[in-house]
């Protein structure tokens, strides 16, 4: 953990709200607590960004990136027609945050990849996904992503010996999924260090030195505030602006 006055900043992308019936909530832009209260933990400031426009020059500003969750990525993004089960589908946060991930990589900035952020390195990496696992590879559903407890908790297989085992302190730990997409060919790059009991990719670290990624696809902020292992992941990122 960071201490002292000067508290590093970490980029947090948001996300922009709908119509609602109250005053001055209609649109606004919001950050789930959880990744604000894990990276408040770890010592840093938490910054939201607006994924909207183009990014230049927002990393030259900030020590650390945190790209979130979300709805699904255009397919179109990685060469493919979309699915009927693909939700939420915008082209101007894609093209956002595609860039900003290419950025952050080119800057070898330290950077915590969750869910949608874990989807977006991959595709950012020329990776594809799957659109719905429950019909392509076929396994049970991880979850239901954009449902009130709708997170399914679940044992991930890390691999010994990569720096997402040595970050957590753990090569079994317990993640919520909210996820109905996942990572099938792996970005350039980019190495496979966990998995679900089904197969499902669930995490992914550089395959060669080259800066600090961390990529997951389940959800640790959720847990963050209870299971040490997951807030280690924030805290990790921190501890390399020391």
């Amino acid at each position: 953990m960071v201490t002292g006055e000067a508290r590093p900043l970490v980029a947090v992308t948001g996300r922009r709200m709908g119509e609602l019936d109250r005053w001055p909530h209609a649109h606004a832009l919001v950050s789930p607590a959880g990744y604000i209260d894990a990276i408040t933990r770890a010592g840093a400031v938490p910054v939201l960004i607006d994924p909207i426009g183009a990014p230049t020059g927002i990393l030259d500003r900030v020590d650390a990136l945190v790209l979130s969750g979300g709805p699904d990525l255009d397919p179109a993004d990685y060469g493919q027609a979309p699915h009927p089960k693909t939700y939420g589908v915008n082209r101007a946060i894609d093209d956002f945050e595609l860039a900003l991930a290419h950025d952050a990589l080119a800057r070898e900035m330290p950077t915590l990849a969750i869910c949608r952020g874990f989807q977006i390195v991959n595709v950012a990496r020329g990776g594809t996904l799957y659109q719905h696992i429950p019909e392509d590879p076929g396994v049970e559903p991880h979850g239901r992503p954009g449902e009130p407890n709708g997170g399914r908790p679940q044992e991930i297989a890390i691999q010994p010996g990569t720096l997402l085992e040595k970050v957590m302190g753990t090569s079994a730990p317990i993640g919520t999924c909210h996820h109905h997409q996942a990572v099938h060919e792996v970005g350039h790059g980019l190495r496979v260090v966990a998995r679900a009991a089904d197969g499902i990719v669930e995490g992914l670290e550089l395959a060669e030195p080259g800066g600090w990624l961390l990529a997951v696809q389940w959800h640790p902020e959720d847990t963050a505030a209870t299971d040490p292992a997951n807030q280690r992941l924030f805290d990790a990122l921190v501890s390399e602006l020391a």
